[in-house]
Order: C-alpha cells, then structure tokens, then sequence
C-alpha cells in the first residue's frame, strides 16, 4: 500500500515497483485514515507510509496501523533534511520498521537508480520477513527477526565507569505521468561470491499459498567452514567493528540491546545512510542502552565504552595515534557506491589494531565488508555475520558467512551476547595498542 497526500507522488511509486514482477501495489491512498480504512480489504503485507499528510498524518496513523495488524512491515518516507532524519528515527522508535528518504531534485528525483534499488530492495526485504514470520506462525516453529518497535527500555542505574559490566536496559531518555523504468544499477552491491537463497521461497505475489517453513535454519547449501586463523588469533580484541546497509538501523538496535555489558573496547559503527541522518541514527541507537554513542568527529580519540558513527558521505577509518586510536574522516571516492562503506574502515582498522578486531556484518544489500573481513580474519581477528533467517537482505552477512569467514552466524541480539562474551576482560588492554 502506499500511502502518500500527492497524487503525482503515488503515480511514481506505483510505477517503480510495478517493474518488479514480485511485488503487487494493493492499495493507493492519501492519508493516514484512508490506510485504516482499506486495511482490511487491502491486505498489505508492507506499507509505504509518508509522514506529512493532511487529515491523519503518518505519525498519527503509524501505532494505528501497528495495532490493526502486528506484522505489517511500515516503511516510512521522510525529506532528507535534519528534521526529516528526526522524524524516520522517531517512527523507528514507534514501530516503523524501516526507513526511505524521498530523493530531491538534486539527487535526480525518483529517477535516482540508488532510489529505486534501495526501495525495491527494502519493500520487498520487509515483505518477505513478514511472510515467513507468518509462515513460520503458521507451523508452529519460531525465529527470531529484527526488533520491530524500538522503544527505550526502562531506566537502569548508570554505571560508574564505561568499562563496568552493568547489563544493558536502557536510560530512557526522550528522546502520475506515464513513462518507463530503466533497469537498475546496483547501488552498494559488489559481485559477492556467493548469492543467499531464501529460507523458502516466498512469493509475494498475492494468490500464492504460504511459504512451509520446517526449521530455523535456511535450505541451501551448508556453510564452508572458517579458514585456518593465524596465530595472533588468541589475543584479545581492542576494537569491536560494525556494519550494515538495509534493514541495518533495526538490526542495530537488536545487535545493542542484545550485548550484555558495555564493551570495555570502542566501537565503530558504519550504516550505509545519506548524510544527515546518520548524527540522528546515532541519537536513536544512544537512547537503548548506557553504550554512549555520537555520530564520529575528525581525529577524535575514540574511547572504552564509547560507540562512533560513521557520519553520512564520509569514510570513516581508524588511525592509531600517540594516545590511542583515533577517528578520521574521509571523502575518498566511494567503494561498492557507498560512502561511508564497511571495507574501508576494517582495512584500517586491522591496520591499527595489529588485526585484534572483532567485525560484525549485519544486514544488508551487496557485499560491502567481504574484504575487509578476510583482513580480519588473515590478521588474526575475529568475524561475526548476521543470520539469513533474521536479515531483510542476506548480502553483506551472506557474503562473510559463506565465504568462510565468520566464526558465528546468529540473529543480532545473539551477536551482541557473543560479542560481549568474547570481549569480556579485554578493557585492561585498550590503553596498550598504542604502545
């Protein structure tokens, strides 16, 4: 369903993802209450839901629409300005479970082929989380998939320092013109080296009977086992690693609510995102637990128990300075069409680091991150990927956990408990890699 006030907006919409022969729109409206109200009728398993409408807006409509049906996947549109950042970190928080900024003019509009990968990408991700949920429901076996609401969780007592192991509940602070489509780049994706099959195949065309979903794990071909690890491997992280592109900000959050003690290591964060939105995405991950995160400044020295965004069109590498190491910023020419991408700031960081890193790939489109994980995994470090079964695109995670090169392949908040457990004790540790 789409749900947009403009007319010549829904036409565009509709036409791009008419292209795909997956996907089928349902239903066009104009504001929040006409959604409520064909709902039913309509079905939708995903619904595209602007923030800025007359009558209802999306805000409004949006725990409405949650209510009316649990399982709809809401991707809400917003402009890319700070305020529009603001407002998509904010539905994220009410239960939205994704995010698409609108493309100005300057970015070549809805013709923008980034645009319409990335929404085609996502409609059709979150339609299939929603069908093998259901279809998962429907045999009576459950997994686990990205959080859907984002709400702090209830305030804890703050820690006396960073590196304490106090558990992780949150602080709880406030927080239509006929035309063609030409076929699609691929915007942030390589050649990877293997492509992910779903956990069943899950037609999203309507008509179809549900998918059978008979166990957790997905039907293809077994994992390669991890390659031979150098000797260095048993020495103690001094930095945790992370990134993700599609799906990425929920997977995120699942990822920190699910680590069980501040990490006594800094932790650098690189999500696939416009610049604006990133400094928001950082505020909205900071709210879910005492891990203070901030979108990264240049030469800032990164610190235990501290968590650093890589700001939107900026690399961000790690560099290791007198004191310890630090945050740079970069503007070299974007790697898998992103800037900022995952590769960069983990050659860097084995670099830094002498290869004690702990990397973690979380959804995602391509395979950004692929490399720079076989460096972790030649220099000593230690990889994590995200699940098929939990991802809304199995292409970045799928890339490392077929390849060979992650130790654990787990939902996110199981990645997060893995990762504190691996990097429990190594505080003591931080201070001496610049020795």
């Amino acid at each position: 369903m789409i749900c947009d006030d403009s007319p010549t907006v829904r036409g565009i919409l509709a036409r791009l993802l008419d292209v795909d022969p997956e996907i089928e729109v349902v239903a066009r409206v104009a504001d929040g209450q006409q959604a409520l109200n064909v709902l039913g009728e309509a079905q939708p398993d995903v619904v595209l839901l602007d923030l800025e409408m007359p009558v209802m807006d999306g805000m409004t409509a949006l725990p409405k629409l949650l209510r009316a049906d649990s399982r709809l996947a809401v991707i809400v549109a917003s402009a890319v300005t700070q305020r529009g950042a603001a407002e998509a970190m904010a539905a994220l928080r009410a239960g939205a479970s994704d995010y698409i900024p609108k493309p100005g003019a300057g970015q070549g509009g809805a013709a923008d082929p980034v645009f319409r990968a990335e929404l085609l990408e996502k409609v059709k991700g979150w339609a299939r989380m929603r069908r093998r949920t259901a279809a998962q429901a429907f045999s009576g076996g459950s997994f686990t998939v990205p959080t859907q609401a984002i709400a702090p969780a209830p305030q804890a007592a703050p820690s006396a320092t960073p590196q304490a192991s106090s558990a992780l509940p949150g602080r709880g602070q406030g927080g239509e013109a006929p035309g063609s489509v030409p076929p699609l780049p691929a915007p942030c994706i390589g050649t990877p080296p293997v492509r992910s099959a779903p956990v069943a195949p899950v037609p999203l065309k309507r008509g179809s009977p549900p998918p059978q979903v008979t166990n957790s794990r997905p039907a293809q071909a077994p994992l390669r086992p991890m390659q031979p690890r150098s000797s260095r491997s048993a020495q103690a992280p001094v930095l945790l690693a992370v990134g993700s592109s599609t799906g990425g900000p929920q997977a995120l959050a699942a990822f920190l609510r699910g680590l069980t003690s501040v990490p006594p290591v800094p932790v650098v964060i690189v999500q696939h995102m416009p610049a604006g939105f990133t400094a928001m995405l950082a505020d909205h991950l900071d709210r879910l637990g005492p891990l203070r995160i901030a979108e990264a400044k240049e030469a800032e020295g990164l610190r235990a128990g501290h968590a650093y965004v890589a700001p939107g069109d900026r690399h961000l590498l790690v560099e290791r300075g007198p004191a310890g190491l630090l945050a740079r910023l970069r503007d070299d020419p974007p790697e898998h069409f992103c800037r900022p991408a995952v590769d960069p700031m983990l050659r860097s960081a084995v670099q830094s680091c002498e290869g004690r890193v702990l990397a973690v790939i979380l959804t995602g489109m391509g395979q950004d991150g692929f490399e720079g994980c076989r460096s972790v995994v030649a220099a000593g470090g230690t990889v994590f990927a995200q699940d098929e079964a939990s991802s809304v695109v199995w292409g970045m995670p799928g890339a490392v956990a077929r390849g060979g090169l992650a130790q654990e392949v787990l939902p996110p908040e199981r990645l997060g408990a893995r990762a504190s457990a691996v990097l429990a004790g190594t505080g003591f540790l931080v201070g001496r890699i610049a020795s």
